[in-house]
């Protein structure tokens, strides 16, 4: 065989050894429920997810997204996973249900998540986090996944394109005197509304020093349900609500350009050119959440 011929063989040989890149999609649909009223809804996936295992923390009706909802719940296996980890863990901490009003059931991809999230680290939560995706699964029913992809090991360090944010650009708000500050600011701002905002959720592990909020962004002008409509996003209910989280003395909240591609993996350049300005009024209404009232 020529040397040539014999290359071309070799190639092919250990092309076909080679591990195949595992490509992982945000979301995951469900088993459909029966016709019913949204809120009737939102209450039997509750009870399935109450049944397996999960505590439910939050209820989220996105303003301006009428026929959509999502469940909040945490994991006991996650928590405890996350709390050895600490630090942006946290904002790992929660995991989303979607319910639409035509009985439409998704939840988020908890492994894709937790990749992005806690990235270098993801080994040692993983025990954990496959754990809960199988009762996830058990209790909603696994369909097809959903929402686009990403290669697994790309997660760690995702960003949408060449240039924009990752993980920890420019996620840092506000530094307070101490956890305890930080911690007062942020709960005291959503219960007063600051910036058309509302609480939806927060986990706090005081003993690590870090918490984690859902914030509801309700303005009708430039809140989530504009934003989410324009690029006709509402069928990834479970990408919201928008997380804020705190590390020991300070609040960070995720850069949109990275929080929102990663929710949305698959839109195209002109879509979210359409939200252009959705970065900074996002940063702007977590900032002014994070800031000491």
């Amino acid at each position: 065989m020529k040397p040539l011929m014999k290359r071309f063989f070799l190639s092919l040989v250990l092309l076909a050894g080679a591990p195949a890149c595992l490509a992982l999609a945000p979301y995951v649909r469900g088993a459909k429920l029966p016709a019913a009223e949204l809120p009737a809804q939102v209450a039997a996936v509750e009870q399935k997810l109450q049944a397996a295992g999960f505590t439910v923390i939050g209820r989220h009706m996105p303003k301006g997204i009428p026929t959509n909802a999502t469940i909040i719940v945490t994991d006991p296996g996650i928590l405890d996973a996350i709390g050895k980890v600490g630090g942006s863990a946290i904002s790992a901490a929660a995991l989303r249900v979607g319910v639409q009003a035509d009985g439409s059931v998704s939840y988020m991809n908890p492994e894709y998540w937790h990749r992005a999230f806690v990235r270098r680290k993801y080994g040692q939560v993983e025990a954990a986090v496959k754990a809960s995706q199988a009762r996830l699964t058990q209790a909603l029913g696994e369909g097809a996944p959903f929402g686009g992809n990403v290669e697994a090991d790309d997660l760690a360090s995702y960003r949408y394109m060449f240039g924009m944010e990752r993980f920890d650009s420019n996620s840092e708000l506000v530094q307070h005197a101490s956890f305890d500050e930080a911690l007062a600011s942020v709960r005291a701002n959503l219960a007063k509304g600051t910036a058309q905002t509302a609480r939806v959720y927060e986990v706090v592990l005081p003993e690590r020093k870090v918490a984690v909020f859902g914030v509801a962004m309700n303005d009708t002008e430039s809140g989530e349900g504009w934003w989410v409509n324009k690029i006709e996003g509402s069928a990834h209910v479970a990408a919201l609500p928008y997380e804020i989280f705190i590390v020991d003395n300070t609040v960070y909240a995720l850069y949109a350009r990275f929080r929102i591609a990663l929710a949305w993996p698959g839109l195209g350049m002109g879509q979210f050119m359409g939200i252009f300005n959705a970065p900074h009024v996002i940063h702007d209404t977590m900032s002014k959440v994070a800031a000491k009232p």
